[in-house]
């Protein structure tokens, strides 16, 4: 593992990630539940971190890549910041706010039907029109997984008795950062994905030990989850890391979602995986100490009133 981590990841604007213990979570779950909010970084989530160190590391006049939203947008933003050019592929039924937030950041946004082309596919379209451009998968990426990294490196720091830390996955990045800084710092936390069961090729890929694809992108609450597989690089991370993988049924996305506002935190259905899973297997942390990232917050204001009922 050492040979992926690098010690020097430039992340001068990366915000240190904020704990909040004093949850009603420990009485609704019987365990010590530490909330690991992302929604602090600069995108109000936690890619800001892959992508700040994708822009500091590669040299490109500029960047392509494909995302729901909040890789998208941090990527755009990191672009700006560093004088730097950037197009993000986007399904056209994004969240509104998401896309938005990508031009507000000057980059190029590329609306797709994925029923008519898939997100890798357009990429490959636009990189042959801009060879100049340094593709970047939002999740499969060395850059990526060392940036996202610091996230579990502060965690090593500030929460380093975790019996347990919850990671959302879509395609893996988190999750895969996470588990090669712990094991960077010595530490033992088991490490557990969070997927929805609708969406779950990564939960499958566990379970039999080879990469599974969805054949179409998931009809999932958590968009940041409608990935068609795990990447490669991090496919090779988790399936030795992880501890396993909770699949969280949909109904459960909007209850976790009520539990972080009553926290005083708005979560996106993706955002709010980890606080699923543990209210979906609460029985195995049973009197641990948990920690549940909270990957972001960017949701349509229509939706979230929605869910929440507000």
């Amino acid at each position: 593992m050492k040979e992926l981590i690098n010690t020097n990841i430039a992340n001068e604007p990366v915000l240190k990630t904020h704990i909040l213990h004093t949850s009603h979570l420990n009485e609704v779950t019987n365990c010590e539940v530490y909330l690991v909010s992302e929604l602090c970084q600069v995108t109000g989530s936690f890619k800001f971190r892959a992508a700040w160190n994708v822009v500091s590391k590669v040299d490109n006049i500029g960047f392509l890549a494909a995302s729901s939203g909040n890789f998208g947008q941090a990527l755009a933003c990191a672009s700006q910041m560093q004088g730097r050019k950037c197009t993000v592929v986007m399904p056209d039924n994004s969240a509104r706010v998401k896309i938005n937030a990508v031009k507000s950041y000057g980059a190029n946004v590329d609306l797709i039907d994925v029923n008519q082309i898939s997100r890798s596919d357009r990429v490959l379209e636009l990189a042959r029109l801009m060879p100049d451009y340094y593709v970047c998968s939002a999740y499969d990426d060395q850059y990526v997984v060392e940036g996202n990294a610091t996230l579990g490196a502060e965690l090593s720091l500030m929460l380093p008795d975790l019996d347990a830390i919850i990671v959302p996955i879509g395609g893996g990045g988190l999750a895969s950062g996470i588990i090669y800084a712990l094991s960077d710092a010595g530490l033992e936390m088991e490490v557990w994905g969070a997927e929805p069961l609708e969406a779950n090729d990564a939960a499958k890929s566990f379970r039999t030990g080879k990469l599974m694809v969805n054949e179409v992108e998931p009809n999932t609450l958590a968009d940041g989850a409608r990935t068609l597989s795990l990447g490669n690089l991090n496919f090779d991370i988790l399936r030795t890391g992880l501890k396993g993988i909770i699949e969280v049924t949909e109904d459960l996305i909007p209850l976790s979602m009520k539990h972080a506002y009553k926290c005083g935190l708005r979560l996106e259905p993706t955002g709010a995986l980890s606080i699923a899973a543990l209210l979906s297997a609460k029985h195995q942390f049973r009197n641990k100490k948990v920690g549940c990232v909270l990957s972001g917050g960017n949701v349509d204001d229509e939706l979230y009133f929605e869910l929440l009922g507000l």
